[in-house]
């Protein structure tokens, strides 16, 4: 069991598993969509004792194919075996980006309904551009409370404009239907001493210096904490947002040290090999190519980094391990407390692999020091500097570092797709979904090829704990939700009715209807493809089958107009900031950003930390 001053223990991975559903993971045949999933009915009007627990866990900027059960080589032997127990999805989706998607997810509407067109940082003054949820948009908390369950979080909330103590909590976790609440408020922040760090409504922020703290490993002790408490006439909702492997990259060294030999391999040859294996589940059809290398990247012969290279994607890897050891250590505890049977497991990601990069401690393109924002620390908890950036020699992991993986691990990431995190191309949105009911679900390892999307969850929920929408929230009358229950398909093997899935983030757009999608980057031509033949959009067909360019284009313009989209130029011009390429740098008057002095201060701990590391210096960019 999880100790505050030892963390996890640190068995093999075998032992890990609980025991009696280690037996699970053994090959099993994948299963067609029509003879697949073909299951029993779920009554409505349900006694506490029969509705299922929920447990919905969130990877943090995690790729399509990470995880091994859909095929990375990042060891991930808990969450397959629920894949194996259960069944994945090939073709489902979320928004792109952190705050949109969660903020569907969690209220079944597409982003801009739900409030969160953009990011949780300001209100653009548009109805779909309020930077935070709607006081009538119900949240999954909201309605499952209603329905007669006690609500959790653990993780990362950011969907809240305000996140400090002395500013309004309307929008945070407890105030929108969460019973408990223990995580952070914003995007990002140390795994070792997080920004943020609330529990309830009360900042708990910085971490005790002594504390043998990890933030991945303080999220699953919660709640396995919470579920040991929980009175077994009740069920419980259980979200589980983790802040990995998002960055910076934070893992402890002995996990770490597992992968770092594993990735001087490079990534062109892990992405073909990623691609095979795919291949050979089912799970991407053999007749599809990978993608190309992002141009972006140089191949792997040519890169002069290798071994820093390769320590960066094993930091990465350390974090989605110990996010599988988490939770590993939950569904033992479900099994402990006799509730495993009844309890829907999912596990997806919120978006794609980032290719955010942070050359020599900067952000991105802008010249200004990371450290310019407050989720950057400027110290360790025992006052060493922390060397931020992505720095050439510097292996991150440790708390005195902060850094990510860059393009080229993302590219790895996103497997077989093209682009990334923010992006409306695969790469961005489509994400691993898998989903886990032992007492419903009776083909184990089946396959599902429907294409599906995060606003599809809340309906699902209500559906499975025979629970009605919600016709009233906050003395306000609640949103129609945009998406449809799943139970149809999971649990009697009904193929889902063909319906628009849209995209819409910083002027990336896409739309997909049946079998093909439209898709632009901001700023770019949009481009067609027929995703049954061509899933990583490699042959764009707008030329040459013009009667169905005009015929999406049309339909993502009504989808645009239901759903509150507005041209993106008319949103960037009221960013917060100074835009660089694709990043955006606070202006003074954000809460986030640092002054001055601070930051002249940061640059000179910096360079002392670098000089003795005998790393380059960073120049004085901070004016």
């Amino acid at each position: 069991m999880y100790s505050a001053k030892t963390g996890f223990p640190r068995p093999s991975r075998q032992q890990q598993i609980p025991g009696s559903w280690y037996k699970l993971m053994k090959t099993i045949p994948i299963i067609s969509k029509a003879s697949a999933l073909v299951l029993g009915l779920l009554s409505l009007n349900l006694s506490a004792a029969e509705k299922p627990n929920i447990v919905l866990i969130m990877l943090d900027d995690m790729g399509y194919s990470d995880l091994g059960c859909y095929g990375g080589e990042i060891e991930t032997p808990n969450i397959d075996a629920l894949a194996k127990n259960g069944v994945k999805f090939s073709q489902f989706y979320n928004a792109g980006r952190c705050c949109p998607t969660r903020a569907s997810m969690l209220t079944g509407l597409y982003p801009h309904r739900s409030g969160v067109g953009h990011m949780a940082n300001r209100d653009y003054g548009f109805k779909g551009y309020k930077g935070e949820l709607r006081p009538e948009a119900a949240t999954i908390a909201e309605s499952m409370k209603a329905a007669g369950y006690d609500t959790w979080m653990a993780g990362k909330w950011h969907l809240s404009i305000n996140w400090s103590q002395d500013g309004s909590k309307h929008n945070w976790p407890l105030q929108r239907g969460f019973d408990k609440f223990y995580g952070t408020l914003i995007a990002a922040g140390s795994q070792w001493n997080p920004i943020t760090l609330t529990e309830g409504n009360k900042s708990i922020f910085p971490v005790p210096a002594k504390e043998d703290y990890y933030y991945t490993e303080a999220l699953s002790s919660k709640a396995i904490k919470w579920m040991s408490e929980q009175k077994k006439d009740k069920p419980f909702f259980l979200y589980m947002a983790y802040a990995a492997p998002h960055w910076p990259l934070h893992a402890r060294q002995e996990v770490i040290d597992l992968y770092k030999n594993r990735y001087l391999e490079g990534y062109d040859q892990l992405r073909a090999k990623r691609l095979a294996r795919l291949q050979a589940s089912g799970l991407i059809s053999k007749s599809i190519e990978g993608s190309a290398r992002n141009p972006k990247v140089i191949a792997w012969k040519d890169e002069k980094h290798k071994e820093w290279q390769a320590s960066r994607m094993a930091a990465y890897a350390a974090m989605i391990d110990q996010v599988d050891r988490g939770v590993g250590e939950l569904v033992a505890q479900l099994e402990i407390d006799g509730e495993l049977d009844n309890t829907i497991i999912l596990v997806l990601s919120d978006n794609g692999g980032s290719a955010l990069e942070h050359p020599k401690g900067l952000i991105g393109s802008t010249g200004a020091p990371w450290t310019v924002m407050r989720y950057v620390p400027i110290l360790t908890r025992d006052k060493r500097a922390v060397i931020s950036g992505d720095v050439v020699g510097l292996e991150p992991g440790p708390e005195d570092t902060y850094g990510g993986y860059g393009t080229g691990w993302a590219n790895l990431s996103n497997a077989p797709f093209r682009m990334f995190k923010k992006f409306s191309h695969e790469g961005g949105v489509a994400t691993p979904l898998v989903v886990h009911w032992p007492t419903k679900l009776k083909n184990k390892g089946a396959i599902v090829h429907d294409a599906a999307h995060v606003i599809d969850f809340l309906p699902t929920f209500l559906d499975a704990a025979g629970a009605k929408p919600l016709a009233e929230v906050n003395g306000k009358q609640a949103m129609k939700l945009d998406g449809t229950s799943l139970l149809p398909l999971l649990l009697e093997n009904q193929p889902l009715q063909q319906r628009v899935i849209g995209f819409e983030h910083a002027g990336n757009r896409a739309l997909r209807y049946e079998n093909w999608k439209i898709v632009a980057e901001n700023g770019g031509a949009w481009e067609l493809y027929d995703l049954s033949k061509d899933r990583t959009e490699r042959h764009d067909l707008s030329k040459d089958s013009p009667e169905k360019f005009n015929e999406m284009l049309g339909r993502y313009k009504k989808w645009a107009t239901d759903n509150w989209v507005v041209d993106w130029p008319k949103v960037s011009a009221l960013l917060m900031g100074k835009q660089a390429g694709t990043v955006v740098l606070p202006d003074k008057n954000n809460p986030l950003r640092r002054n001055q002095k601070e930051v002249d201060e940061s640059v000179i701990l910096i360079n002392e930390a670098r000089a003795k590391r005998e790393l380059p210096l960073m120049k004085d960019l901070s004016k």
